[in-house]
């Protein structure tokens, strides 16, 4: 039978414990996101406060995290962040990842 060396069981367990810092550290994706019809918009549309943008449209995106885009519209995630789990190994659980808008 062979042992393991005492340096290497310390790797390990040190690459098992910065992946789960990392893991429960991360931000969930966030859109720029129309909150009235779920639609997904450009990002500039989020980061600007102007009403009227260059293109012509006065629609002001929110913030959306988590969910994904399907029909080009966002779905399974929320505009509230601390409600969107990032999961991760070791990481509770603490809220919906339902829409709310």
């Amino acid at each position: 039978m062979r042992r393991l060396r005492s340096s290497t069981v310390v790797l390990g367990g040190m690459g098992v414990l910065a992946a789960t810092i990392t893991a429960c550290g991360a931000e969930p994706d966030r859109r720029c996101a129309d909150p009235v019809t779920l639609e997904e918009l450009p990002g500039y549309r989020c980061e600007t406060g102007d009403d009227d943008d260059d293109d012509g449209s006065t629609t002001r995106g929110a913030y959306y995290y988590g969910g994904k885009v399907r029909d080009a519209r966002v779905t399974g995630g929320s505009f509230d962040r601390k409600a969107v789990d990032t999961g991760g190994f070791g990481c509770s659980s603490s809220g919906s990842s339902r829409s709310g808008g």
